[in-house]
């Protein structure tokens, strides 16, 4: 940690570090200004099974060591790496073990306010469902969340991978390309992203490029995310296999490829882990809870056990690829339906939730225990 103090007072910084129960793990003063390190000895580690967060409290103190101010946060303690298999094929892990990441695509739409989440209960409703279905891990894509939501994800336990906004082609661009202008504020904000979202113990992956939108420089932007955050994981570009792509510069940690309905079988290197960053989309109507217009999706179902039976078998040709590949990771599309894109496991209002749960939570707690040795 690094206080950012104005003034010349004399002051200096004291920083707890402790359990929930309240048992003191560390207690360290420092001068104003200076880096903060405060030591864990023997750390419980967060992960989505165990999301164990440790209490933080900063107070400024004057030289007779009153104290002037205080702020009170949390912070988890994790790694996020690869490591490579038996077979010399980069893998994913969490805490130094390879864990399988199953994950869903969450666009974060709202019928009621469409970026904007109603309430802090809603967005704690959408983890909550998707860690009863069984899933370790939710990609936020092309927005940023409310601070609220990376919240519950540390909290509740949820792996975050986080997608910059794209950039769309014609934004003053040509060729295909993004103006100057669009270039530099994609870059400007890809920094204020990371910067703000430094301290979210779930995220453990950045995105900067979606299926070739605004796609431009790969492997310079992907080199300046990890010079900025060596902590976490890059995706350099997902779906790189797909749409408006550039060809793969072999830049980041992960090979990503998107297949619908699925799942892919990207193979993992000896350079970099492979996932399937998107695949599923089966749709399902649910009469009185559709938006305006023709709903469809990547492959339509008729009933709600039809479509948990697809997933299962979806799932079974996943186990598949990741015992013959080598995959870390895969994202079902998606966790709710948006707009008329009707492939969401919950309806756009989150009134129903279409699969059976206990059905899809076995499918996914088989994935990840196949893809996690």
């Amino acid at each position: 940690m690094e206080p950012e103090i104005r003034g010349s007072r004399a002051v200096s910084v004291e920083t707890v570090v402790s359990r929930p129960e309240g048992e003191v793990v560390s207690r360290t003063t420092t001068a104003a200004g200076a880096t903060v390190r405060a030591p864990v000895p023997n750390p419980r580690t967060w992960s989505p099974d165990d999301p164990y967060l440790y209490d933080l409290t900063v107070r400024l103190l004057d030289a007779g060591g009153r104290e002037l101010d205080r702020v009170a946060s949390y912070a988890g303690m994790r790694s996020i790496g690869l490591v490579k298999d038996s077979q010399g094929r980069q893998r994913i892990t969490l805490n130094g073990k390879i864990l399988f990441q199953q994950g869903m695509l969450d666009q974060g739409f709202w019928p009621d306010g469409l970026h904007t989440p109603p309430t802090d209960g809603a967005m704690r409703h959408d983890i909550a469902q998707a860690k009863r279905m069984g899933f370790n891990m939710l990609r936020k894509h092309i927005k940023v969340a409310p601070k609220r939501w990376y919240y519950w994800a540390d909290r509740m336990g949820m792996l975050v991978w986080q997608d910059m906004p794209s950039l769309t082609a014609q934004t003053g661009g040509t060729n295909g390309v993004p103006s100057e202008e669009a270039r530099a504020k994609f870059e400007a904000e890809t920094t204020d992203v990371v910067d703000q979202l430094d301290s979210v113990t779930s995220l453990v992956t950045w995105v900067p490029f979606n299926e070739g939108w605004g796609e431009f420089d790969t492997a310079r932007i992907t080199e300046r995310i990890q010079r900025q955050d060596p902590s976490r994981l890059v995706n350099a570009a997902s779906g790189v296999n797909c749409c408006n792509s550039l060809p793969d510069t072999g830049a980041g940690d992960i090979y990503d490829d998107h297949t619908y309905v699925g799942p892919g079988t990207p193979e993992a290197t000896a350079e970099r882990a492979a996932v399937d960053g998107e695949y599923g989309g089966l749709g399902l109507v649910e009469q009185g809870h559709l938006w305006p217009g023709q709903p469809g999706a990547y492959e339509m179902t008729e009933t709600r056990a039809e479509l948990t039976e697809r997933y299962g078998q979806l799932s079974d040709d996943l186990i598949s690829a990741i015992e013959r590949n080598g995959l870390s990771a895969a994202v079902y599309t998606q966790v709710s339906d948006v707009e008329n894109e009707v492939n969401g496991l919950m309806t756009y209002d989150r009134k129903i939730t279409k699969p059976d749960v206990a059905s899809i939570r076995a499918d996914n707690e088989t994935i990840i225990e196949a893809g996690s040795p």
